[in-house]
């Protein structure tokens, strides 16, 4: 599979299985929204800059339930969170979003603003790749997502997403420098795209910077 982020939660995940892409923006939001289509288009929670489904061509089905489903296919485990660290009294409630690609679990955090409690855990426990909020302010941050990332025992790369970058030098984030200062095998890709397979994955976990799009 290719996996490109396109910046801010928004990733796109061309595979074998389906087209997905992850929690797409607003034109509000000042990162280049290419022409893309889907099969699946995931929203973890209705605030503009995650839940922009219209933007999105190919007729795709949005996802934005809880539990375990099977969309177009695909399996997916929707998990219940929220936004902040008062559950969900100042921004609501958030969705995570596991799923399997190619015999790959993949997750995206969406806009987790609290630690997981064990249940949220478990349900993650088989997750290789991750997607995770690194900026802090209105997500988890550096630490955080570095406590998560050690605390799922199959994962294997954590690709950090909703960070301070040039496109939004307004937004009151942190920079992913910050986050990959506490971890250990950092790899910065050097591109908005990077091939993901079976054979691919580290066999100790890596975070793998992307460039946005």
């Amino acid at each position: 599979m290719r996996i490109t982020w396109i910046g801010h939660a928004c990733f796109l995940i061309d595979s074998q299985d389906g087209r997905v892409l992850t929690d797409p923006f607003a034109a509000e939001v000042p990162y280049d929204f290419p022409e893309v289509s889907a099969d699946l288009v995931t929203v973890s929670h209705d605030h503009f800059d995650h839940n922009a489904v219209g933007r999105v061509g190919g007729r795709p089905e949005a996802v934005d339930g809880l539990g375990e489903f099977i969309a177009r296919g695909v399996p997916f485990r929707g998990v219940s969170s929220s936004h902040d660290e008062q559950g969900g009294a100042k921004r609501g409630q958030n969705r995570i979003y596991a799923f399997s690609l190619e015999g790959i679990r993949l997750a995206h955090l969406g806009d987790l603003g609290a630690r997981l409690d064990a249940a949220q855990r478990e349900a993650l426990s088989d997750v290789e790749i991750l997607f995770a909020p690194v900026g802090g302010h209105y997500t988890i941050d550096a630490r955080q997502a570095g406590e998560i990332a050690r605390s799922l025992p199959r994962l294997r790369v954590m690709i950090p997403m909703h960070f301070h970058t040039d496109r939004i030098p307004d937004w009151p984030i942190a920079p992913v420098e910050e986050f990959a200062r506490l971890m250990d095998n950092v790899r910065y890709v050097g591109d908005s795209t990077v091939e993901a397979t079976r054979a691919l994955l580290p066999a100790q976990r890596e975070v793998w910077i992307l460039d946005h799009a």
